[in-house]
């Protein structure tokens, strides 16, 4: 059981590999995979070029969702906090409604001109980073995790609100795209975007591994933390700071995924019974992962039908809260 979520990854992602909308033959992925799309079949590109990176794009999104998830459950002490809950999602949302339900999907400003794809994702980003530099403010301001936790979640009403006022005056097209973009999608980043979204990814991921120690100290409060030299403020911030950028690239390029960051460090807690963040990140890194590549078999069926992500995390999701509502009722 202490390996599971390890052994289930290689073949998740193999299996993600093999299977999707495009009848392709076992022999004809693994000649791709060998060769490198060395005989330039349609097989071979689509293998390359929109398999492999839409398995590369669910690890990693799904591993930052559920570490972001974990910190977030470990700072507020709430079990039903994750990446949602503080507006950084509202924000990425806003800007990509912005982009698409305000500026028509374009925008020139002297030399510069945005437009579609990229257009949504730079606005996703502002909109995601702009709800993180208020978090950060907040977090200097508010002593309390309560105040901040309240905090961010009227950020993300009044997101929601002026999100609301946007679709009310937008185009029908203006609106399909919006929607569209909210049901999650893995395949939005291409071969090459994703050196900059992993590199992104691995470097915050790679900062909350640093950090098991305080993780660690702040599950028995922050009195008792601070008793035992944490920097209780700046650690917090710094903590919220780095679950708010993976949040906000993993939003701003895949749109809202939605569960993963609350569905995976319960799972990990579940089934390997450790509150330790030594054993529990990374459990939590590989969980999250593993859903999210499940999530993308799953939304592939069968006659060349994909259903969209948030789909289908919802379903993989609720029962993880139901059992914890009922564990807790116990």
């Amino acid at each position: 059981m202490k390996y599971l979520p390890f052994l289930l990854l290689p073949v998740l992602a193999l299996l993600s590999l093999f299977w999707g909308s495009a009848d392709i033959a076992a022999t004809d992925v693994w000649r791709a995979l060998t060769t490198g799309g060395a005989d330039g079949s349609a097989a071979s590109f689509i293998v390359l070029h929109v398999r492999l990176p839409q398995m590369l794009t669910a690890l990693l999104a799904g591993s930052a969702l559920a570490a972001a998830g974990l910190v977030m459950q470990t700072v507020f002490a709430n079990p039903l906090a994750d990446p949602s809950l503080l507006g950084v999602n509202a924000g990425a949302g806003l800007g990509a409604a912005v982009a698409m339900l305000f500026l028509g999907g374009s925008l020139a400003a002297g030399s510069l001109s945005l437009s579609g794809y990229v257009l949504t994702v730079v606005a996703a980003c502002v909109g995601a980073f702009g709800v993180i530099a208020l978090l950060v403010l907040f977090s200097a301001l508010f002593r309390g995790n309560l105040q901040l936790l309240v905090a961010g979640v009227m950020v993300s009403f009044a997101a929601s609100s002026v999100i609301a006022i946007l679709s009310y005056f937008a185009t029908a097209q203006g609106l399909q795209g919006y929607v569209l973009w909210g049901m999650g999608d893995f395949s939005a980043v291409t071969t090459e975007r994703l050196p900059a979204f992993a590199a992104a990814i691995l470097l915050c991921l790679a900062f909350l591994w640093l950090q098991t120690k305080p993780l660690n100290a702040l599950l028995l409060g922050n009195d008792y933390a601070a008793n035992l030299g944490i920097r209780v403020r700046p650690t917090r911030t710094g903590l919220l700071l780095a679950t708010g950028l993976l949040s906000a690239v993993v939003t701003a390029l895949c749109g809202p995924v939605a569960f993963i960051g609350l569905a995976a460090p319960h799972i990990a807690r579940f089934l390997h019974h450790t509150a330790d963040h030594r054993r529990l990140l990374p459990l939590t890194f590989a969980w999250g992962a593993d859903i999210a590549l499940l999530a993308v078999l799953l939304t592939h069926l069968p006659g060349g039908i994909v259903l969209p992500i948030n789909a289908i995390t919802p379903l993989l999701g609720v029962p993880v809260v139901f059992v914890l509502l009922f564990k807790r009722s116990v």
